[in-house]
């Protein structure tokens, strides 16, 4: 927490009203302009005035942004698409009235949402001779470059994640159902990743960090690959902290664990314990899979987490609604599973935030184990229709009006139903999310310093107050 002992009362900046935009199913509404939220007089609340109550003096973490995936199922739909609804998407994502996205992550090597397993080297090429990314010159690097020129060069960050190294580097001799590296391709794998930052560089697509590993202690009937705490302890340690520093790359920023929060506290306690792996770990990664019960996610181990390690940030790499049925692509549960779940992330210490695929088929792929999902956008290839679901508004209220750098800032609520998240800005707007998952229409007193505007949160709604 930081306190900010010279910030001025905030009423004395000038702030007299504020902008609402809100999406609410009941309405029928998507990113509404609704009337200006205006503030009186109101210096104690009762106990029975239902309230968000916002602090901008109190000072927390600062954004590093907010995105999704480019997988090659993203790619290869895009590729599928009619000209103009390419870019419809582009501007829908990463245009100036789009959501604002400046974070991509995608996969090294294969993943379950690519059309088939592939590596970039031959087998055995220890020497990695033979590496070579024209697999994803083909649909990824363009779609990849087409967000690039979207987005402000100065908060362009682009990561990656490996799936599994190739088979013949494994106990179980296949990239798919878990198994483990095996300890002689330890100083191989690491130079895996150096050569494929050095290729998309080459494509001049910088890259800002990278993962260990994705999902580390899940056996996946697609690519997976296992390592304990102590296994990606010493492969940090000892090869992959290391080979980048010698490369040149002390700024990529690498990130561990990179999965699901139930074991985050014991990951990072246990990787980072030692001082020397610790130093070339920049932040700590995870999903939102935990749990089936949408509601009961693990957010508490963020905030310890974050208590433990206050040099490391917090960013959420990946998340999605599976068991995708295409009937249900405009629930608004879609939605509110993404508000919830970013909201609850801030106000836990997260400081980037980055959504599964980005754009999927009307089957939830191509997937090459049937491992179908939803995303914020589905295609329908047959048609060129694109369908924004829930999870794209919902997504939009808190990327579109809150810029990479905006510090988060003292925010609760007195309703379990009701979730806010705020921020300010770099160019002193102070944005405030308010979402309501009940049933209820509510009125609620979005209070600040001791003054409040009277403003109307609809059933299943999810709002954005601009000052």
């Amino acid at each position: 927490m930081i306190i900010n002992t010279n910030a001025q009362n905030y009423w004395k900046k000038g702030m007299k009203e504020g902008r609402v935009v809100i999406t609410s199913q009941k309405n029928n509404e998507k990113f509404a302009l609704k009337p200006n939220a205006k503030f009186v007089d109101f210096p104690q609340p009762k106990e029975t005035d239902v309230c968000v109550f916002v602090d901008p003096d109190f000072k927390y973490q600062k954004l590093i942004g907010i995105g999704g995936a480019i997988t090659d199922a993203s790619a290869e739909v895009f590729a599928k698409l009619p000209k103009h609804k390419q870019e419809e998407l582009l501007e829908a994502y990463y245009g100036k009235t789009g959501l604002g996205y400046t974070m991509i992550r995608t996969n090294m090597n294969s993943c379950d949402f690519s059309s088939d397993s592939y590596t970039y080297i031959k087998d055995n090429d220890t020497s990695l001779k033979s590496f070579d990314i024209q697999h994803d010159e083909r649909f990824k690097i363009p779609l990849i470059k087409l967000a690039q020129q979207r987005i402000d060069p100065k908060n362009f960050k682009f990561f990656f994640s490996p799936w599994s190294p190739p088979a013949w580097m494994k106990s179980n001799n296949s990239m798919l159902q878990g198994g483990r590296l095996l300890n002689k391709y330890y100083q191989i794998w690491a130079n895996y990743y150096i050569r494929f930052i050095q290729e998309y560089e080459k494509k001049k697509i910088p890259v800002w960090g990278l993962t260990i590993q994705n999902e580390a202690m899940a056996t996946q009937k697609w690519e997976s690959c296992i390592y304990t705490a102590e296994e990606e302890a010493k492969f940090l340690k000892n090869n992959l902290g290391p080979t980048l520093w010698q490369n040149g790359y002390k700024d990529k920023q690498v990130i561990i664990w990179d999965h699901n929060r139930d074991l985050l506290y014991q990951r990072a306690t246990t990787t980072l314990q030692d001082p020397e792996t610790s130093k070339y770990a920049h932040g700590i990664g995870y999903h939102w899979y935990e749990t089936w019960n949408n509601k009961s996610q693990l957010f508490d181990n963020l905030s310890e987490t974050r208590r433990a390690f206050p040099d490391k940030f917090l960013i959420f790499t990946e998340g999605c609604k599976e068991q995708f049925d295409f009937s249900k692509i405009y629930d608004v549960s879609l939605g509110e599973l993404y508000g919830r779940n970013m909201i609850n992330d801030f106000n836990k210490g997260t400081a980037g935030w980055t959504d599964w695929n980005i754009l999927l088929d009307e089957k939830g792929g191509p997937n090459h184990v049937g491992n179908y999902c939803f995303a914020p956008v589905i295609a329908d290839t047959k048609t060129g229709e694109l369908h924004y679901t829930y999870e794209y508004y919902y997504i939009g209220h808190i990327s579109k009006y809150i810029k990479p750098n905006a510090q988060r800032v003292g925010s609760s609520t007195n309703k379990d139903y009701l979730l806010s998240t705020s921020f300010l800005n770099e160019n002193g707007e102070l944005v405030v999310v308010v979402m309501n998952e009940s049933d209820t229409d509510t009125d609620y007193n979005l209070w600040i310093e001791g003054k409040s505007s009277k403003l109307a949160a609809p059933a299943h709604s999810i709002q954005t107050i601009i000052l």
